[in-house]
């Protein structure tokens, strides 16, 4: 499954991207949050040199409903809050993605990770345009190498596996095709067609991602 890296621009408006832009050494760390059709909720944990000048600013904001202060020190407060604008949420949830909890919020950018099909976050994409909210992809790939194998068969990743460490893709080549069959002991037919089936599913799906990428440009 992709895993994707986004910072999100949280629109004017949202309680959290007008504080955070006033307060722009401030960081802002999401723990949980979730929204309905009307509200939103969640714990935020507000770190920085004055976390109670802007926890006042949290509270006198025009969106927030009710906050609560679960812990405090210098260096930071944990709030729980309720807000009557859930908008940055409202593009995961119609696109049907969690979200990672915890995130970070500073200076009006949050930093999000999500792990979705392709077609999901090409969802995702058309909902924060529905929404007006901008945003950058900063990496789309592969969550670990096992995510990238599960693409392929075991004996397509023994065969693609062993005409790579073979040299059959370098330039020029340093085997044929009959010594990677040779080297498995199998016909030239089935090692061709086992390569085959492997490079279609590879090219495939990263085709898949760069024109996700691109669309993000």
């Amino acid at each position: 499954m992709p895993r994707a890296e986004l910072t999100v621009s949280v629109p004017e408006g949202i309680w959290i991207g007008d504080v955070s832009r006033r307060f722009p050494a401030a960081t802002f760390r999401v723990v949980t949050a979730f929204a309905d059709d009307e509200t939103g909720v969640g714990l935020v944990e507000i770190g920085g040199d004055d976390p109670a000048t802007v926890l006042r600013d949290v509270g006198g904001h025009e969106t927030i409903l009710d906050h609560t202060v679960l812990y405090e020190t210098p260096e930071e407060v944990l709030v729980q809050f309720e807000t009557a604008e859930p908008l940055l949420l409202l593009p995961l949830r119609e696109s049907g993605i969690p979200l990672e909890f915890p995130f970070e919020i500073r200076d009006g950018d949050a930093t999000w990770t999500l792990r979705a099909p392709t077609e999901q976050l090409g969802a995702l994409r058309d909902q924060f345009s529905a929404f007006g909210i901008s945003f950058t992809l900063e990496r789309l790939g592969a969550e670990d190498s096992l995510e990238t194998d599960s693409l392929l068969t075991e004996r397509q990743r023994d065969v693609l596996a062993t005409a790579v460490e073979a040299g059959f893709y370098e330039t020029p080549r340093r085997c044929t095709l009959t010594d990677v069959a040779d080297e498995l002991g199998i016909a030239k037919s089935t090692c061709s067609e086992t390569l085959h089936r492997a490079e279609a599913t590879v090219i495939s799906e990263f085709a898949d991602r760069t024109a996700l990428l691109e669309e993000h440009q």
